[in-house]
């Protein structure tokens, strides 16, 4: 019985060592005369790309560093350095997004609130394309002002090309579900607003410039008003960074606050 074993094993270890495939293609190496074909490619009989299966399926992870000079939704200013971390799936126009972020300042460190959400595109005409979301923002900020319930945010933004130029421009509702603290603070809904103007000085390359304005999540407490620049650089086909600057225009916002993110799209 062992003899036989053993013939048996022999037997198919010398029948695969005679048929290889490195790139798994469903071609012999010694007919191939593509080698190393990616898998999502379909070839012919001589191992050859006759076809690219491109995936509908798609996903991001980002990393930023953010530098902030004044934290507004403090009660005392300090300078505070944000690590972010945010995923994004992409099929067709929909997409999901979720992230999260890490603060240290001069006094304390901890995560702040987390986000989830969903957004779906649309390209009505040429040129035009819109995009609607909703959103939740889990409480992992901890905090004693009793802000630690979950609130609810929908958006819609807009994206016009004109020759080399892009309009662009959004307005966001969040519901707070903070509960007030009887003479210590008071929580309302806001609304956010921004707009600006973006161009490609090249092919991946792209600039712009926009205004934000935010209500506070405190009554009583003056608008956020922001001017800032971005832009975003493609390395490649998977990697890409962008980076902006935002200069507060009102005593409610940070001083100045600087991003760089590094992205991986897949």
């Amino acid at each position: 019985m062992l003899k036989k074993t053993l013939i048996f094993l022999m037997a198919t270890s010398l029948s695969l060592s005679a048929y290889s495939d490195y790139d798994m293609d469903g071609v012999d190496d010694n007919s191939d005369q593509c080698p190393n074909t990616p898998f999502n490619e379909l070839v012919d009989i001589k191992g050859c790309t006759t076809k690219t299966l491109e995936s509908k399926h798609h996903f991001d992870i980002i990393y930023g560093l953010n530098f902030s000079e004044a934290d507004y939704s403090a009660t005392s200013k300090s300078d505070t350095i944000t690590q972010s971390l945010q995923i994004d799936y992409y099929y067709q126009n929909f997409s999901l997004q979720a992230s999260s972020s890490y603060y240290n300042s001069d006094s304390e460190s901890g995560i702040n609130d987390s986000f989830i959400g969903a957004y779906y595109k649309l390209s009505p005409e040429n040129g035009l394309t819109l995009r609607f979301g909703a959103g939740a923002i889990i409480p992992t900020y901890d905090t004693e002002l009793d802000n630690n319930n979950m609130d609810v945010v929908a958006s819609a933004n807009f994206s016009y090309m004109l020759n080399s130029i892009n309009l662009f421009g959004g307005y966001s509702y969040t519901m707070i579900n903070d509960d007030d603290i009887l003479g210590i603070v008071s929580y309302q809904n806001t609304n956010s607003y921004s707009g600006g103007i973006g161009f490609y000085p090249l092919k991946n390359l792209y600039l712009s410039g926009s205004y934000g304005s935010s209500d506070s999540v405190y009554k009583g407490t003056e608008a956020i008003e922001t001017a800032s620049v971005y832009g975003f650089y493609s390395i490649n086909a998977n990697w890409f960074t962008s980076f902006s600057y935002a200069y507060g225009l009102s005593d409610s916002a940070s001083d100045n606050s600087l991003t760089f993110r590094l992205g991986y799209y897949f």
